[in-house]
Formats: structure tokens, C-alpha cells, sequence
């Protein structure tokens, strides 16, 4: 791969040390320069990680260009798009007890998956890393935090005794470590979820076997999110993120719960056509949501009772983008 070193945001050189306790997954469908552009900054990465991409069905010679670019990731091409529930193929083909999860327009910075590796060698019951996520330019002069920053800062969430950072419900996908045993013992994602919100899901499965998810400051992420997208592809996204709150509501939580989370649905997004589609999505789901149905223990719902209000009242689950 070339480099010798790798220096920190604030100018720390790194050594590069290989550090076999963690892989990279990175899923990618149809955005080629985005990819090769993230995979830039992850190859270089101080930890030397696997670095695993997964390629949803592209037909935009992702796969060839990452082959000819970066020949030593391993490259793993899917027949058709599973959406996020890619990332359970490349986590299951990781050889690391930990993965770092990444989008095509995402990546690392340089120590942090050592950083997490250490707090999930420590910490036994914990299964999430979450780390601190900027979006934006490269540039550290034009990025900005990630809105869900400001959430998981205010939080009322207590924090759990033996843990470390601070306790979260829920992950940011782009911008996780993830315990391997525990992801896949919990079953992944759902490929019928496809993208947007999926997370949840998982985390709170993941919360019901009695783990623990954390955010940890000094675990930084860095994601361009939508920049470049086009309108179709965020209005499919916002469809799709809107459709897996109610769902995840309905499979997961209390009648009353899941009830009065329809509502502030209801009441927070658009009131558009893509708005429409999405709870129309919702309601034709609702045979198979009913027949697997699992409400999550008391302990759990609590948790997510906790964060109804904030999360309703956060600029970063505007819905509308």
C-alpha cells in the first residue's frame, strides 16, 4: 500500500503498525469516484486494516476501477442490490474480531480503530463503537459535525455503570466498530430494509441480548453523506428512512409505544408525496410485521422511551432530505 506513516487531524504522526483486531466493510452501489476517493484515505490508514468492499450489483465499473486501483481489498460482487444488508456479507468474511463499518463516501480517521479496538478489548459487553463524525470536504476547514452529535450529546440516557463514553440506543452505520460475534449472532440487517434508519433495528436486538452501544469521542469518522446524489436517490433514501421508523415501531416496541411514535411521525415529516409513499410503504409491510413481531425487553424500552422526545425534536431526524 505504500505509506510509511499517517498523520492525525491535529498533526500527530502516526507509526503505521498493522493491527489485525479490526477490518473495514465498505458497501458501494454505482458511486465509483466516491469510493476510490474513501478507499484513498482508508488504505492509508495507520492500523492497516482488511479492507473489505462489498459491491451492490454497480454497473458502473466500481469493481474493475477498485481491482485496478487497489488490488490488495478484497473485493466481493453481489448479483443484486441487498442495500445495507450487504455490509452482513462482508462482515461475516471478515477475518477480525472487530469491523469497522463504512459507506463508499466514508472513512477513518488515522488511530482511531485502534482506539476502538482497545475499548472493545476492555469491555466485553460492549458490541458498538460509535464513533464522533464529521461530514463535509475533506478539508477540516469546511467540515462540520454531524448533526446526531449534538443529540447523542444531550441525551438523557444515564450513563451504564463499567461502560465507557457515552451510552446511545442507536449507531450511525457509516461510522461504527462493531464486535463481530455480536452483529452477526443478532442477525444483521434485514435486506428488506434496505436503506435509511436501518440501525435501530439491529441496535436494539443487540441491546435485548444484553449488550452495550457507546459513543466515543476520540473514535472519529468522517462522511461526505449525499453531496453529489441526485434528488431521486435522496427522496428514495428519506422514503425508506421514514418507512423503517414506522416499522421498527411497529416490530419492536409496545403498542402504546409504537402508537405514539406513528403519531409524532405523523406530525414531523413532509407533508408530500414522498411523505405519502413512505407510510403507504409502511402499511403494505404490515403482514410480514405483524408475524414476526418481537417486542424488546422492559429494560430496553425504556432506553427508547427515553430518546422518543429528543430524537422528534432533533434537526438531525428532520425527514426532510
Amino acid at each position: 500500500m505504500g505509506h510509511d506513516a499517517a498523520v492525525s487531524d491535529d498533526g500527530e504522526a502516526l507509526a503505521a503498525t498493522p493491527d489485525p483486531r479490526v477490518a473495514v466493510v465498505q458497501i458501494v452501489h454505482d458511486q465509483r469516484e466516491e469510493l476510490l476517493r474513501s478507499l484513498g484515505h482508508l488504505s492509508a490508514l495507520p492500523e492497516r486494516p482488511q479492507l473489505i468492499v462489498v459491491d451492490n450489483a454497480s454497473t458502473d465499473g466500481s469493481a474493475e476501477a477498485v481491482r485496478e486501483r487497489f488490488p490488495s481489498v478484497d473485493m466481493i460482487r453481489l448479483p443484486v442490490n441487498l442495500g445495507v444488508a450487504a455490509r452482513d456479507v462482508g462482515v461475516e468474511f471478515a477475518r477480525a474480531a472487530y469491523v469497522a463499518l463504512s459507506d463508499d463516501d466514508s472513512w477513518w480517521e488515522p488511530g482511531s480503530l485502534a482506539r476502538a479496538a482497545d475499548a472493545l478489548d476492555a469491555h466485553p459487553r460492549l458490541a458498538v463503537v460509535q464513533a464522533h463524525v464529521y461530514v463535509g470536504e475533506e478539508d477540516p476547514s469546511r467540515r462540520r459535525e454531524e448533526p446526531m452529535m449534538a443529540e447523542i450529546a444531550d441525551s438523557p440516557l444515564p450513563d451504564e455503570p463499567g461502560m465507557p463514553g457515552r451510552p446511545v440506543v442507536s449507531f450511525l452505520g457509516p461510522a461504527a466498530v462493531v464486535r463481530r460475534s455480536a452483529y452477526l449472532a443478532a442477525g444483521g440487517t434485514d435486506p428488506r430494509l434496505q436503506m435509511g434508519g436501518e440501525e435501530e433495528h439491529l441496535s436494539a436486538d443487540l441491546q435485548a441480548a444484553g449488550w452495550s452501544l457507546a459513543y466515543l469521542a476520540e473514535v472519529v469518522a468522517h462522511h461526505r453523506s449525499m453531496k453529489g446524489r441526485s434528488g431521486a436517490a435522496r427522496d428514495l433514501r428519506r422514503r425508506q428512512g421514514v418507512r423503517n421508523t414506522l416499522w421498527f415501531s411497529w416490530l419492536r416496541r409496545p403498542w402504546p409505544s409504537a402508537a405514539r411514535r406513528t403519531l409524532m411521525m405523523v406530525r414531523k415529516v413532509p407533508k408530500d408525496r414522498v411523505s405519502a409513499l413512505a407510510f403507504l410503504d409502511a402499511l403494505r409491510g404490515l403482514p410480514w410485521v405483524l408475524r414476526e413481531r418481537r417486542v424488546v425487553p422492559a429494560h430496553v424500552e425504556r432506553r427508547l422511551r427515553l430518546m422518543d422526545e429528543p430524537q422528534m425534536g432533533s434537526r438531525a431526524r428532520s425527514y426532510d432530505v
